[in-house]
């Protein structure tokens, strides 16, 4: 078994809810003067195939028996995929740090569950394993999300707020001293809903959205969301856009004009955080940083400074921090807040499989 203070390599796996593929980024850790440094050794997507994306699709309404053997063979993908990225890269991990797959999130009900088997990823890569990294957060009454923050805090503290455009759009930032963080709005989920029914897996540079109108009545019933009330920690799931937004999408209004519509919803929710907060400066990563129209509405709204990183840190900036939340872990330090999630105590959340 690696000694802890020997684990400094670690290769973080990302399955976000926006079902892009799975994002893995290798990276070197070293505590420094003032937080961490991080060095990228290697990074990859492997894009999912149609029937792997359909399957963990539809695991929200599968039977308990399919649901289990779908958490054991994704561990079985993630730990192959691994895998064989490391022997491509000719380079080594001391451990594996693993998101999973989120298919059910209702902290308010104590639960939250993120597929993919860790004692499976250990077994086939003999490599130990940190996985489930939001359920002791959930168990001590906080959202179990975002986890992203304290990477935010750690690694890139040079910018006043970090915005993640994935599945979901979330936002860190310092508030009173304390790092505080949350789920603004659905984003990329719905997003590559409506792309997909046009025939694309997303819009690209949102040229879509750009070609349709803003439907005002639409845009006021997204606007009115019940969870735009909601102070404090908050967190958001696909049991939020299955039952608060596809009802809304039921509509005569044709696909162009919905994507514009949800565009324009997006960008107002976002800028009104960042206005309200008065932030200088965002640095904003994920998929949706690639929508051009999105930008272009959020950077016509704010005066905040919009900084959007090279494409390795847009793409695999989430997977760079939940290796670091696997560092953390194996060190025993904390790598959740309370003052994000909104839980009883910080902690130093993720189940562990040790390699001998």
């Amino acid at each position: 078994m690696t000694k802890t203070s020997q684990i400094h390599t670690i290769a973080g796996l990302m399955s976000g809810t926006s079902l892009d593929g799975l994002d893995i980024a290798l990276c070197r850790f070293k505590k420094a003067t003032k937080g961490y440094k991080y060095k990228i050794l290697a990074v990859q997507t492997i894009p999912y195939s149609a029937a792997l994306k359909s399957k963990l699709k539809k695991a929200y309404s599968s039977k308990a028996v399919e649901f289990i053997k779908l958490h054991q063979e994704f561990g079985n993908y993630l730990g192959e995929s691994v895998k064989k990225f490391l022997k491509e890269n000719k380079v080594k991990a001391d451990a594996i740090s693993s998101h999973g797959h989120t298919i059910f999130h209702q902290p308010k009900l104590g639960y939250t569950t993120q597929i993919g088997c860790g004692a499976t990823i250990a077994a086939i890569t003999r490599t130990t394993t940190v996985c489930d990294l939001r359920s002791l957060d959930v168990a001590l009454k906080g959202q179990g999300a975002p986890l992203v923050p304290i990477g935010d805090k750690l690694l890139f503290s040079k910018y006043d707020s970090c915005l993640n455009l994935g599945g979901i759009a979330n936002i860190s930032f310092d508030k009173k001293g304390e790092r505080i963080a949350f789920d603004i709005c659905i984003c990329n989920m719905i997003l590559n809903f409506l792309a997909e029914k046009k025939g694309h897996a997303f819009d690209k540079e949102g040229k879509l959205a750009a070609s349709g109108k803003v439907n005002i009545e639409l845009l006021k019933k997204l606007n009115a969301l019940a969870y735009y009330k909601i102070k404090g920690s908050r967190s958001l799931g696909y049991e939020d856009f299955q039952k608060q937004i596809l009802p809304l999408l039921k509509t005569t209004i044709n696909t162009n004009d919905l994507l514009a519509t949800v565009t324009e919803h997006i960008a107002q929710q976002i800028t009104h955080i960042l206005n309200t907060n008065k932030l200088k400066t965002v640095l904003i990563t994920g998929g949706g940083a690639f929508n051009e129209h999105l930008m272009a509405l959020i950077k016509q709204k704010t005066k905040c400074k919009v900084v959007i990183p090279s494409k390795t840190i847009v793409n695999f900036k989430e997977a760079i921090i939940f290796a670091f939340l696997g560092y953390l872990r194996l060190h025993h330090k904390t790598n959740t807040l309370r003052t994000v999630t909104g839980a009883s105590h910080n902690s130093i959340g993720g189940a562990v499989y040790l390699m001998s």
